[in-house]
C-alpha cells in the first residue's frame, strides 16, 4: 500500500461523451474531503476524437485499442503536468480512470484504456489505476463508483447546508447516473449509507446527435432543444424497456440505447433534440422510484447541468430543489475527476470503493491497482 494522511490526491476523468480530458486535485485522506483544489481541462481535437470513437466497443485485443491508448495516456500526461504547473506544487497520489470503450459486467466485464505505469513513469509518482475490474470480478457492476465519494461530498457540505437528511447526486455525463446518500450513516460502506445505479442515456444521444446533422460537438445552453416538440411516443417506448424496471444496482455502456438515434431520425433537428433531452429526463425520473426515501435535494453535476432544457425538464418532474453543485460550492465539471483522486487515496489506504447498494458486490469490495514510477 501507499498509506496517505491527509495529502493532496489528483484525480482525472474521460467520459463517455469524450469530450476530453478532467483532472483535479482533492485534499483527503481517503475517509474525508478537507480541500478542493485547482483543476484544469483538456480537450481532445477532432482528430483525437475519432480515433477513440473509432474503439469504442472494442475489448482489449480489438482493432484501434492500442491508437486509443495513446490518445488517452498522451492527453491524461499532458493534462496532469498542466495543472501541477497551475498548482505550483505536485500530488502525492494519482488516480487514472483512463476511458472506457467497453462495459459488460454479466459476461465481458469492463475495458478502460490507459496504463497506469505509462503515467507513473512519465510523471515520477504513484498511479492508481483499473478502479473497476475487482468489483466486476466480485460480481458487481463495476459502476457506478463515484457513490462514495459523494458520502464524503455530503460530510462536507452537510455544517454548510445545515442538513442532514438524505441528498441526490445527478451527474449528466454522457450516461447518467445517481447517487443517494445519509450522511448520518456512519461510513459509505454501511447499509443504506449510498444507494446509485445509472438512470439511462444523458448528453450521449444529445451529443451524437447535433455531431451528425450539425457539425458540432453538442446543443450548447440547450438552445435548439428549448425550440423543439417532444415525440411522447418515443419517451414512452424508452420507458418501457426492461432496465427501467430493474432494481438497482445496476449500469449501462455508453451504447446500451444505441437504437435511439433511428427512432429519432425522421424528424426536424430541434425535436429531435427536444425528445432526447425528454428521454434523459424520464430515465433520471423513472430512478427515483427506486430510492429509500425521497431526497431533500437533488444537486446535478456534469455536462448536462449546462443543459437548460434539460435542467428544467428535470425540474419538471421532481418535487425536490434542483440545482448545480455550484450552488454550493461544487465544481460540477470536475466532480468526477476528484472522485477518482478521492478512491485513489482510499485504494492507498486499503478502504473498499464500492458495496452491495452501489454496485451490487456481495459486500464491500476493494479495488484499484498502483503502478510505481522506476526506482
Amino acid at each position: 500500500m501507499c498509506a496517505l494522511a491527509e495529502n493532496w490526491a489528483l484525480g482525472s476523468m474521460s467520459g463517455t461523451s469524450l469530450d476530453g480530458v478532467d483532472v483535479a486535485l482533492v485534499k483527503t485522506d481517503g475517509h474525508s474531503i478537507t480541500a478542493f483544489g485547482p483543476s484544469f481541462y483538456r480537450a481532445y481535437s477532432t482528430q483525437e476524437r475519432a480515433v477513440l470513437t473509432r474503439a469504442l466497443g472494442q475489448w482489449p485485443e480489438g482493432l484501434g485499442v492500442a491508437a486509443a491508448a495513446s490518445v488517452v495516456e498522451l492527453a491524461h500526461i499532458e493534462a496532469m503536468r498542466a495543472l501541477e504547473a497551475r498548482a505550483g506544487f505536485c500530488a502525492d497520489i494519482i488516480g487514472f480512470h483512463g476511458q472506457t470503450l467497453a462495459h459488460d459486467p454479466g459476461r465481458r466485464g469492463t475495458h478502460q484504456v490507459g496504463q497506469g505505469a505509462r503515467l507513473a513513469a512519465a510523471l515520477g509518482r504513484p498511479v492508481v489505476w483499473d478502479f473497476r475490474s475487482c468489483d466486476v470480478a466480485a460480481g458487481g457492476q463495476g459502476a457506478p463508483l463515484a457513490p462514495f465519494f459523494h458520502f464524503a461530498c455530503a460530510r462536507y457540505l452537510g455544517a454548510k447546508l445545515g442538513q442532514s437528511g438524505p441528498m441526490v447526486f445527478l451527474n449528466l455525463g454522457g450516461v447518467g447516473n445517481i447517487t443517494w446518500v445519509d450522511p448520518a450513516m456512519a461510513g459509505p460502506d454501511a447499509p443504506l449509507a449510498c444507494v446509485a445505479f445509472d438512470t439511462g442515456p444523458a448528453n450521449a444521444p444529445i451529443n451524437d446527435l447535433i455531431q451528425a446533422r450539425l457539425g458540432v460537438g453538442f446543443d450548447n445552453g440547450g438552445a435548439l432543444a428549448a425550440t423543439g416538440r417532444v415525440n411522447l411516443g418515443v419517451v414512452s417506448t424508452f420507458l418501457a424497456h426492461p432496465y427501467f424496471a430493474k432494481l438497482p444496482p445496476k449500469s449501462l455502456d455508453r451504447d446500451s440505447f444505441v437504437g435511439l438515434q433511428s427512432q429519432v431520425a425522421g424528424m426536424a433537428d430541434a425535436d429531435a433534440a427536444a425528445t432526447l433531452v425528454a428521454v434523459a429526463a424520464a430515465g433520471v425520473a423513472a430512478g427515483l422510484r427506486h430510492l429509500p426515501t425521497a431526497p431533500e435535494r437533488v444537486f446535478v453535476g456534469g455536462g448536462g447541468r449546462h443543459n437548460a432544457a434539460l435542467m428544467a425538464a428535470l425540474g419538471q418532474q421532481m418535487s425536490c430543489p434542483v440545482a448545480p453543485v455550484e450552488a454550493v460550492g461544487l465544481d460540477g465539471d470536475m466532480l468526477e475527476a476528484q472522485a477518482f483522486g478521492f478512491l485513489a487515496a482510499r485504494v492507498c489506504a486499503g478502504l473498499p470503493l464500492s458495496a452491495p447498494l452501489t454496485t451490487g458486490v456481495p459486500a464491500p469490495t476493494l479495488g484499484g491497482q498502483i503502478a510505481r514510477p522506476p526506482a
